[in-house]
């Protein structure tokens, strides 16, 4: 398991639209600095509007083509039809199609949801966690899921998160449209990214996902209905809590450039 002559990066997450709002600035850092970057997306089938959108929003990253497993949103069930709700998928199966992506890419740091499933606890972002934990111990072993391709390991997992010190904000707004919000102790973020430089093209990857800026719930609808002066400290630090463990041999990369 040589590792890659170019930094690498690849990005799990359950929903179109969590790439641009939980980790834009970071993707966009890497890409800018020469890494190949990547994203997988659990839920929505590629013939819907929001895998247009996810296309338009990995653009704008540098983020490659969308990588989309196809599962059904738990809450939206023509997200994928004839396709089971990720929820309800085997862990086993959802594991297999994200070490797939790992084999493929092999990327260096992998990164995806925390255990809260981030700040509404969603069970897509739930499970893709869990599964996106057991793809990254199961993607080095040569005998698990053989047939997903030759073994690679990451150098490091991480999870986006977000602290209770920073929370207080978009826990207010989200309580107006009747989300509640699950944040971490401060301690356990081990990286807290400014991204500052890449900030406009977040914001435009965010926007990119148009269906969901137009409604009144979603987080980038809330966040577009704020000026800049309010909306930017709310997008300008990414927040990761390392999951991976402190024995692994070799180099470790850091999420910051």
């Amino acid at each position: 398991m040589d590792q890659p002559s170019r930094p690498s990066l690849l990005a799990v997450f359950g929903h179109p639209d969590d790439e641009a709002l939980l980790a834009g600035g970071v993707l966009a850092q890497h890409a800018a600095a020469g890494a190949d970057t990547a994203v997988v997306t659990a839920t929505w089938a590629s013939v819907t509007h929001r895998a247009a959108e996810l296309a338009d929003a990995l653009a704008v990253l540098g983020a490659g083509e969308p990588r989309m497993l196809g599962y059904a949103d738990a809450r939206v069930p023509e997200s994928a039809p004839a396709r089971p709700r990720l929820c309800d998928t085997p862990i086993d199966e959802l594991t297999e199609a994200i070490v797939s992506h790992i084999r493929a890419v092999r990327p260096q740091i992998l990164i995806t949801h925390d255990a809260y499933g981030q700040l509404t606890g969603h069970p897509d972002h739930v499970r893709t966690h869990q599964a996106t934990l057991l793809a990254f111990h199961a993607a080095g072993l040569e005998h698990r899921y053989p047939d997903a391709g030759p073994p690679w390991r990451p150098q490091a997992l991480y999870a986006a998160t977000h602290p209770h010190s920073r929370a207080g904000t978009l826990s207010a707004l989200m309580k107006r449209v009747g989300k509640t919000t699950l944040s971490v102790p401060d301690e356990q973020v081990t990286a807290a990214v400014d991204v500052g430089s890449h900030l406009d093209q977040k914001w435009r990857a965010i926007l990119a996902h148009r269906s969901q800026v137009s409604r009144e719930r979603p987080l980038p609808g809330i966040l577009s209905r704020l000026a800049p002066v309010d909306r930017e400290p709310l997008i300008r630090t990414e927040y990761f809590t390392r999951l991976s463990p402190d024995h692994m041999p070799g180099t470790r990369p850091n999420l910051v450039i």
